[in-house]
């Protein structure tokens, strides 16, 4: 089938990208807007109500946004359709507005999926066009959206990204359909808009069939972006790549031993399991080789971009979670634990133990909890079978613990004494004996 002016048969289509994609449950990336109703309706007509459940995220950057949510809400009352809402707090960052809150839109919607769940968008053939110019202009690889892809637990699928945004105008007018409109499309300052307000219909009145045009680029593009994913793969299956405490991490030396476009090609599509932000841009890959593995082997750089960030330490690269930064001064303890009970850190991390007869912490008291904290600076620490104290930074450099976690690792204290570290060591003075009981503390980190 041609680029989509010739599609007419949207439930045809809708039927082959299902067929392709069984899934036990379907669910719709909702806005209210008129793309996504068309979706909804059509799998509605196909499927009927009940495999489906409209999600709906309230990102409340719109004095609208709470009347979106309640017409959202109202239209699958009337279908017999469930809804889930919910609201969110977007931030502009480093990365702007419009990644921050597309990156709270997928939290939501990873949440939401389960095994066997399929997400499906109504992105379509002008969306699919406005992707490629955007990325192009980033200097990105010339590849638009993709058809589908895994997200956590489930699928996504892009069914209509073939049709143009006429043809589902046109249905929605047929059918009579009540959609809301964001006052924000018509923003300039947001590229996608400008894109599709300004340059679009340029090109359109220039060479009619532009958006076919641009959508045969980015089906081959998303041909040559596979083609990069499977060399990117197996590059870095010999780069002794590995999961960390968090993130992962991979030989910094066996990296630059590649030849310069297969190192930024792996670097493109090195991620994060689950990972949902975009690719990092040419701007992004030159800042990465010029400020971080250029750098001097003592220097502590970093590089973010909406996907995640790069961090360096002893010959390795390291791909952390996006914005994963320093805590805040009222969030660094003490907390009282009780190694039966697991506790949860500021940073998402946990602190849990197992007991160990004669082995790890010793316990005095049984039941009496004991207090956690974050570095202050200036600790002294004697680990077991060490021959002496030490400062706590310096024996934290001795075990090799990365740099952006020593301020992370949580101090285990009785009594104001400081008997463990994590899971790194116990004191001496407070290792369980023979024929006592113990516990070894055990440190999880949040991979993402």
């Amino acid at each position: 089938m041609d680029a989509a002016a010739e599609v007419t048969d949207l439930d045809a289509v809708l039927a082959a990208a299902l067929a392709a994609l069984p899934a036990s449950r379907i669910l719709i990336a909702y806005s209210g807007g008129m793309d996504s109703h068309v979706l909804l309706h059509l799998l509605w007509r196909r499927q009927g109500p009940e495999p489906l459940l409209a999600v709906h995220v309230n990102h409340g950057l719109s004095p609208q946004a709470n009347h979106w949510e309640t017409h959202c809400r109202r239209v699958c009352d009337a279908l017999g359709i469930a809804c889930h809402t919910e609201r969110v707090t977007v931030t502009s960052g480093s990365q702007g507005l419009e990644a921050s809150a597309r990156a709270a839109r997928y939290a939501v919607f990873e949440n939401q999926l389960q095994d066997g769940d399929l997400l499906v968008f109504g992105h379509h053939a002008d969306d699919q066009a406005e992707t490629l110019l955007y990325r192009l202009l980033r200097g990105g690889v010339p590849a638009g959206m993709p058809v589908t892809r895994s997200l956590g637990r489930g699928r996504l699928l892009r069914p209509l990204l073939d049709i143009p945004r006429a043809v589902l105008r046109a249905y929605a007018e047929r059918q009579r359909l009540d959609w809301v409109e964001d006052e924000s499309n018509a923003h300039l300052d947001f590229d996608r808009n400008y894109l599709r307000h300004c340059v679009l219909p340029t090109l359109t009145a220039r060479w009619p069939d532009a958006v076919a045009r641009l959508q045969r680029v980015a089906t081959q593009g998303r041909a040559t972006a596979e083609l990069g994913r499977d060399l990117a793969a197996i590059d870095l299956a010999g780069l002794d790549e590995r999961a960390e405490r968090i993130g992962r991490s991979l030989s910094l030396a066996g990296l630059t031993a590649l030849a310069t476009h297969r190192q930024r090609n792996l670097l493109r599509h090195w991620q994060l399991p689950g990972a949902t932000g975009q690719e990092p841009g040419a701007r992004r890959l030159d800042s990465l080789f010029r400020d971080l593995i250029g750098a001097a082997p003592d220097a502590a750089p970093l590089v973010e971009w909406s996907g995640g960030q790069w961090r360096r330490f002893r010959d390795r690269l390291y791909l952390l979670p996006a914005h994963w930064g320093a805590i805040s001064s009222h969030d660094r303890g003490p907390w009282l634990w009780s190694p039966e009970m697991p506790l949860e850190l500021p940073d998402g991390a946990h602190l849990r133990a197992r007991p160990a007869p004669g082995r790890g912490l010793r316990v005095t008291v049984p039941g009496v909890p004991l207090s956690v904290r974050y570095r202050h600076g200036g600790e002294r620490v004697h680990p077991l079978g060490r021959g002496a104290s030490n400062t706590l930074k310096k024996v934290l450099l001795e075990r090799g613990l990365e740099p952006w976690l020593r301020d992370r690792v949580p101090l285990i204290e009785r009594d104001g004494e400081l008997v463990a570290v994590g899971d790194l060591f116990v004191c001496q003075s407070a290792v369980a004996r023979v024929g006592e009981p113990g516990w070894l503390p055990e440190w999880c980190c949040p991979l993402r």
